[in-house]
């Protein structure tokens, strides 16, 4: 019971010369700038634009999280977008589980 204890007097200079130490070297924090994040699209990518097509056809597991990592949208629109791909023909249904499914492209 009872709160933090308190550093002796060695221990408090000690953080104090890292800190100093930290400040000459160039100030910077050790993480550096956050990346920007930007919303993922609502919209999903035209289903019978040849380019997109391409890039599915060169992936080997088609899962809703690769789908949406590699367009940059919503899990959910990815999930319809291969949907839509799958009645196309376009990718086939090889696997899943619950709420995971997983497609192949289909072969020429």
């Amino acid at each position: 019971m009872g709160g933090k204890k308190k550093p002796s007097m060695k221990q408090m200079e000690k953080t104090t010369e890292k800190k100093d130490e930290k400040e000459k070297k160039g100030g910077k924090s050790e993480k550096g700038p956050m990346p920007e994040r930007r919303a993922p699209g609502i919209n999903a990518p035209d289903a019978k634009n040849e380019k997109i097509i391409g890039e599915i056809k060169k992936m080997k597991a088609l899962t809703p999280y690769a789908v949406a990592t590699r367009f940059n949208i919503r899990l959910s629109v990815a999930k319809d977008f291969l949907d839509e791909l799958a009645q196309r023909g376009v990718i086939q249904y090889v696997s899943g589980a619950r709420g995971l499914k997983i497609y192949k492209p289909v072969g020429d």
